[in-house]
């Protein structure tokens, strides 16, 4: 078996970023040395002042396949995946049909993914109403754990959970040792305040930004931290936007609950009062806040309250977003950024003084411990899968519909200025991505326990 190494003067190690050449033999990393030790025999690639990092992991990605791959399929948003660094999704189970809330589901999408897929996947499983018996069967089929909703998802076929059917379902969550993710906003202050908002102009951002107010997340998030005290589950909050829970949010982990906390890029770059009226790309759920809000999620990251930063790609086709009439309470509530997400955090996070290291921290590693592969992926290391991406940090790039390689290229980022090219992208020591091309066959495979 050849043995090739692939230098960088930055190469982001657990141990920091420095000078080294990753050994790759076959699929997986055979060691880290230092440039003046590689072998005699090796291949060596040489990517300079290039950064190399741990392929990314995405821990909450809607591929939606099978059922509407016409919204974003396995093959279109693996392709994006590539593009931007990811070498690992982890699907969520709704917005597929059916929805992964069985073992028969679960096998459906495994069959859909055979030989489409450019990176690596792994599959949550779905909690909704009454199917607390499906849990530990879908647990045992491979399930890494499972996404619920507290409030309407949007969409049919996914149901949102009450109190007592959480109840029914964690005793069996806790059982499987498996986090349990959750959509962290409660129905009544949205329903409330949607009441309110009846009869303003939808077509103003700050109608819907006002339709979901905070008190959705903290309430839900109270209530789920309440529970975890109670039942002692691993516990995983979902896209949080609201920063006035992180100080109940850190005294919850200075108490020792196991929860976990993620937030996204759209909630660490845009800000309510730049969108402009009708522009329903930038509605998502929960909501895009104000920029001290945003602001004050840097900070969360900063001081470790929350973990990590996932895409929640969520994509529709164009129609769906109504772009036409520009109504905020109407459209489809999703940001796909799967080929743009480490370019707009690295935007972000090197303005603040953040590294390299709090990249792959944010990126590769929490994610892949959320997801329970942490062995494998999440690292540049000995013994992990050869997985990772060529990041030149110095070359911008204007994001253009040609940039964006998921099915519907519709994106609030459109037009903007990012720092940071992804060069190329390996798999398991394989090239998937380089300079707008996809070399190979799909080599994607599902990554299991």
């Amino acid at each position: 078996m050849s043995l090739r190494a692939f230098l960088s003067r930055r190469v982001v190690t657990p141990e920091g970023v420095r000078p080294a050449a990753v050994l790759v033999e076959g699929e997986g990393i055979r060691g880290v040395v230092a440039p003046d030790q590689v072998p005699g025999h090796a291949e060596v690639q040489d990517f300079g002042d290039a950064a190399i990092l741990p392929g990314l992991v995405d821990s909450h990605v809607h591929i939606n396949d099978p059922g509407r791959s016409e919204w974003e399929g396995f093959e279109t948003a693996t392709r994006a995946a590539a593009s931007g660094g990811f070498t690992l999704l982890v699907d969520m189970p709704l917005n597929c049909l059916p929805a992964t809330t069985n073992v028969a589901a679960l096998e459906a999408k495994r069959e859909a993914a055979r030989g489409r897929c450019r990176v690596d996947w792994m599959a949550w499983g779905g909690v909704v109403a009454d199917n607390e018996g499906d849990v530990e069967l879908l647990a045992n089929a491979g399930a890494r754990g499972f996404k619920c909703f507290l409030v309407h998802p949007g969409i049919d076929g996914f149901t949102m959970v009450t109190e007592q059917q959480l109840r029914d379902a964690v005793p069996h969550i806790a059982r499987t040792g498996l986090p349990l993710l959750v959509h962290a906003e409660l129905p009544a202050p949205i329903d409330s305040a949607s009441e309110r908002m009846r009869d303003a102009d939808w077509s103003f951002y700050q109608t819907y930004l006002q339709s979901r107010p905070e008190e959705a997340e903290l309430s839900a998030i109270r209530l789920l931290l309440s529970l975890c005290r109670e039942y002692n589950f691993r516990l995983h909050i979902v896209h949080l936007s609201a920063s006035k829970a992180l100080p109940e949010l850190r005294a919850a982990r200075s108490e020792g609950l196991p929860v976990t906390v993620e937030t996204c890029p759209h909630y660490l770059h845009l800000t309510a009062e730049t969108i402009p009226r009708g522009a329903t790309v930038f509605k998502c759920a929960p909501p895009i806040r104000s920029r001290e809000n945003c602001e004050q999620l840097w900070q969360g990251l900063g001081d470790r309250t929350i973990d990590l930063v996932a895409t929640d790609h969520s994509p529709c086709p164009p129609e769906m977003k109504h772009t036409n009439e520009g109504n905020f309470r109407s459209a489809w509530g999703g940001i796909a950024s799967l080929s743009v997400a480490l370019a707009v955090l690295y935007t972000e996070a090197r303005e603040r003084g953040f590294a390299l290291t709090d990249i792959a921290r944010w990126m590769s590693e929490a994610p892949a411990n959320l997801a329970g592969c942490h062995k494998r992926k999440g690292r540049i290391a000995a013994g992990y899968d050869a997985d990772f991406v060529v990041f030149d940090t110095e070359s911008e790039f204007t994001v253009s519909a040609k940039s964006l390689y998921f099915r519907h290229p519709i994106s609030p980022y459109l037009g903007e200025k990012l720092r940071g090219v992804v060069k190329a992208t390996y798999l398991r020591g394989c090239l998937v991505f380089k300079e707008d091309e996809f070399p190979g066959d799909p080599i994607g495979a599902e990554c299991l326990r």
